[in-house]
């Protein structure tokens, strides 16, 4: 009896169009996000060796916000705690997190299912985190982050247990 070998390689899965809508909207979100982290590594990278403050200052300026309103100097605060160690760290993780995103999206799109699980897998070890972010502050932000990602980690649970079960019945 011949071991079926193909349960363990890289392939296209099977799915209704209904279902590779549902893929392809999870897809299009995992490129934006690639897209969107890949920018804040960019911006990071920029202000490497510049002057935080005198940058917050110029872009307060530019979009005519009084540079001594409260919002300014909160930010201003904030700002001179990164230091170029820290801009870094922060460039190396979201370009990190970009190339995840990245890998995701292209897999979802090429209908892969080892793309299918990678972004199940990735969504359920995201959630402690976004629900301890969501218990030490409420806001629209975090709940829409939360509410995006059960149901991208739901979608892919029922689907993926939908094919396995679709799966043993046509090896009956």
């Amino acid at each position: 009896m011949a071991a079926d070998t193909r349960s363990w390689r890289f392939r296209r899965t099977t799915r209704t169009p209904e279902q590779y809508r549902g893929l392809l909207l999870i897809a299009l979100f995992k490129l934006f996000k690639a897209a969107l982290f890949f920018t804040i590594g960019v911006g990071a990278l920029h202000f490497l060796h510049k002057d935080l403050s005198d940058a917050l200052l110029e872009a307060a300026r530019q979009f005519r916000f009084d540079p001594e309103s409260h919002f300014i100097t909160v930010m201003l605060a904030q700002v001179d705690l990164i230091d170029t160690h820290r801009l870094k760290e922060i460039s190396i993780a979201t370009f990190g997190y970009s190339a995840l995103a990245l890998t995701e999206g292209v897999g979802l799109m090429l209908k892969q299912t080892w793309a299918e699980y990678l972004t199940l897998f990735l969504g359920m070890a995201f959630l402690p985190w976004e629900l301890y972010e969501l218990v030490r502050r409420v806001d629209v932000w975090r709940v829409s982050i939360i509410v995006i990602n059960i149901a991208v980690v739901w979608y892919l649970l029922w689907l993926l247990r939908r094919m396995k079960v679709i799966g043993k019945l046509d090896s009956i």
